[in-house]
């Protein structure tokens, strides 16, 4: 993994998204647009810090102006997940990213509350790349592969309740025996597309933070409860009144965390556009191949995209019996 590379500024006029010197405070008001610091982790893992303009994202992940707004911290926009044809847009809780098919863009990676979102990406990256590696050089890998996806578990399922362990180990059970086809094939171990593994990395991360204030605001209303049945004063209902009032703004987060993802979910042409690697490897087949068929070359695209669509729907039945 490592410690991020030296901070580095992309210009908005630079063709070739090539890392340049960072410029002087009076040449970024020459310019005339906003320069931010942005943290871009590759495929392996690595991460680099960067300046860049609003036009120099636009043209390194092909997004539009209006998708770019959702990630500014000077608004205020709702849950979001947007899929578009070469990047995924992430606006959940205090994880503001842009996934493309080979990299990771996170824009406030500097937040103390991000850092550990940011190990946990660059941990399974690094693993989703290795086991790459070891799928071309001809080796179908083994279970430590795909285990090691879940070697470190979040903080989140440390505090979990106990009633809720008997299903956790059951699913984890079942993915240990390779009862989902997601993860495990004829061929042995497969392997979820980038773009996937960095969004399943964000979704947990969100969930992980609304899950542990949760836990921190359960532990504190117990108390006030009980203080307050104990003795009614304008003290004990001052501070009730406040935990009401802080669980309603929860209640209200996790609810527009679950629509974005339902709605996500039940619109088929949203899931197809967040296939980055899919239509990366079907517009390289175009270049390389202009003659061929295009159903040709969308039979192999079909059968990954297929793999993964049962395992969502398999994970879906599970969580849902």
């Amino acid at each position: 993994m490592g410690f991020p590379r030296p901070l580095s500024r992309i210009p908005d006029d630079d063709p070739d998204h090539q890392v340049r010197p960072i410029a002087t405070s009076s040449a970024r008001k020459k310019a005339g647009f906003a320069v931010r610091t942005w943290m871009a982790v590759d495929s392996s893992g690595q991460a680099q810090l960067l300046e860049a303009g609003k036009h120099a994202i636009m043209n390194r992940t092909g997004l539009p102006p209006r998708d770019l707004r959702i990630l500014d911290p000077l608004l205020s926009y709702p849950s979001t997940i947007l899929g578009r044809d070469h990047a995924i847009v992430i606006n959940l809780e205090h994880i503001k990213a842009i996934i493309t098919a080979n990299e990771v863009l996170l824009l406030n990676a500097k937040d103390p509350a991000v850092e550990p979102f940011v190990n946990e990406l660059q941990r399974r990256l690094l693993l989703h790349h290795h086991r790459n590696l070891n799928q071309d050089d001809g080796n179908d890998g083994n279970a430590d592969w795909t285990e090691g996806y879940d070697k470190e578990e979040p903080e989140s399922k440390m505090k979990s309740s106990p009633h809720d362990f008997g299903e956790d180990q059951d699913v984890d059970e079942k993915v240990e025996g390779g009862e989902k086809s997601g993860l495990v094939s004829s061929n042995g171990p497969k392997v979820l597309p980038f773009e996937f593994i960095a969004l399943e990395s964000c979704l947990e991360a969100a969930c992980s933070c609304l899950e542990n204030e949760a836990t921190t605001l359960e532990k504190e209303a117990h108390p006030a409860l009980d203080k307050l049945t104990t003795k009614i004063s304008t003290l004990n209902l001052e501070r009730v009144r406040q935990i009401k009032s802080r669980l309603v703004a929860i209640t209200g987060r996790v609810q527009k965390v679950r629509d974005e993802l339902e709605h996500l979910l039940d619109d088929d042409d949203d899931m197809a556009e967040m296939y980055l690697t899919d239509k990366l490897m079907q517009q390289n087949l175009t270049d390389e191949s202009p003659n061929s068929s295009p159903n040709e070359q969308l039979d192999g695209l079909d059968g990954e995209r297929m793999s993964v669509e049962i395992s969502l729907e398999e994970s879906g039945v599970q969580n849902n019996p």
